[in-house]
């Protein structure tokens, strides 16, 4: 199996995509956040208050500033432009699912940065919400589709 990220030596490298040609890319990832009925009891319309502020729209604001910033985070990513990126937070039952959509032009796909986003979306609602409760685990995140490069890709 050939990694993307490894020179033929084994070193770690990013992978050249000058040759590769500009395409619309965008990519779906959802990170699903268990929140327990302890804080969901605090949930009023469609987001938590706490001292802190409202919760999910502090994680949209704190997940669209991550998936901006994947190349600081993740070594081997590209520096990207983004076009796009919505990030939406709904409760279902005992549970926060946080759904981030990324999309840009360009020679490399977004996939990181919808998982990025995703993920501090989901932290930032542990910190705020811990204070209610350390009962919280972030369950899941997982890319749920993506289109342009070489293939797509939708989880069903």
């Amino acid at each position: 199996m050939n990694l993307s990220h490894l020179t033929s030596d084994g070193n770690p490298a990013m992978v050249d995509v000058g040759a590769k040609a500009i395409s619309r890319r965008t990519a779906l990832a959802r990170s699903v956040v268990a929140l327990g009925p302890d804080i969901m009891q605090h949930l009023t319309g469609a987001d938590i208050q706490t001292r802190k502020g409202p919760v999910f729209q502090t994680a949209i604001i704190a997940g669209t500033m991550a998936a901006k910033r994947t190349d600081d985070l993740i070594p081997l990513c590209h520096s990207l432009g983004l076009d796009n990126c919505q990030i939406t937070i709904t409760a279902q039952g005992s549970d926060a699912i946080i759904d981030c959509l990324v999309s840009t032009e360009g020679k490399t796909g977004v996939e990181m940065e919808a998982l990025v986003g995703a993920s501090v979306a989901a932290l930032t609602i542990y910190d705020m919400c811990k204070a209610l409760s350390h009962d919280i685990v972030i369950r899941e995140t997982k890319l749920m589709e993506k289109t342009g490069g070489k293939r797509d890709f939708k989880r069903e």
